[in-house]
């Protein structure tokens, strides 16, 4: 086995249930990297919201942020690659979400800004109490969500539709599929619709810095928790679900390793990549 790529999603697989990296996740990372492999984060995180945490690991080179739609160069700010949304499927969106009366996040130039009545309240909206820190502290609040979105339409990496339920989430799903065109959909969490450009998916960011490292297939690793991962650990050659992935994410994974929370990516690095 010759690794010298992984990917990590961030939340429920590389960061403890704290939002935080472990000092046993920290020090697999370092010595990883020490050992030449590249590593590269794979979230449906926009850049801006990106942990300072994993940020400060020495030597983490690349993100693949907002579910594929723009990849970085973290060492200088850099967008190397980006898929921007269509104004067509952006407005088609629009549209169905209106219908629904659902809240949206919108994520532009790597920047994460959302509805302030759920920015204030996420919980009125469906999210966790567990959520609540991480998106007050992450989105900027704005009035009129609609009007933003399309003031900037051209300039969108992704978007969300935050959802009350599983009913309301597979209606919009399915309405979504059958009229907008042009879109990758996905879904991290139970209370999130993940929209971005047809082309783009963590599994595309990961085929963009392969073919940019000149790396092969099969010297890839990819670690994972949610259904937004399917794609990338079906796209690594090996790809490791947590403990406590759903179950499609375990279905597509290679190995099934500790539960996030129990250092999972440090047990999987060393026991099943042999770094």
């Amino acid at each position: 086995m010759n690794i010298k790529c992984i990917a990590l999603d961030l939340d429920r697989t590389t960061l403890n249930a704290s939002g935080r990296l472990s000092d046993g996740n920290y020090n697999a990372l370092c010595h990883a990297i020490e050992n030449g492999v590249h590593i590269v984060i794979a979230s449906g995180r926009s850049f801006d919201t990106l942990p300072k945490d994993v940020l400060a690991v020495p030597g983490i080179e690349y993100a693949i942020t907002s579910n594929g739609a723009a990849i970085y160069h973290i060492p200088t700010s850099t967008c190397l690659h980006e898929y921007k949304m269509t104004p067509a499927s952006v407005e088609c969106i629009i549209q169905i979400a209106k219908q629904h009366e659902t809240a949206l996040e919108v994520f532009i130039d790597g920047k994460a800004y959302a509805l302030k009545a759920y920015v204030e309240d996420p919980v009125s909206y469906g999210t966790t109490p567990q959520a609540i820190p991480y998106i007050q502290s992450t989105r900027i609040p704005i009035d009129d969500i609609i009007s933003f979105i399309r003031e900037h339409i051209d300039h969108i990496d992704s978007m969300d539709i935050v959802v009350s339920g599983e009913q309301q989430k597979q209606l919009i799903w399915n309405e979504l599929k059958y009229n907008c065109d042009e879109i990758y959909i996905t879904s991290s969490v139970s209370q999130l619709i993940e929209i971005s450009h047809k082309n783009a998916g963590k599994h595309s960011g990961l085929r963009f810095i392969r073919e940019y490292l000149n790396l092969k297939p099969e010297e890839t690793a990819a670690f994972g928790d949610g259904d937004n991962d399917i794609d990338l650990l079906k796209e690594a050659g090996i790809g490791i679900a947590m403990e406590n992935a759903s179950p499609k994410c375990k279905d597509a994974a290679t190995f099934i390793t500790k539960h996030h929370d129990k250092d999972g990516v440090a047990y999987g690095i060393t026991e099943f990549l042999k770094i």
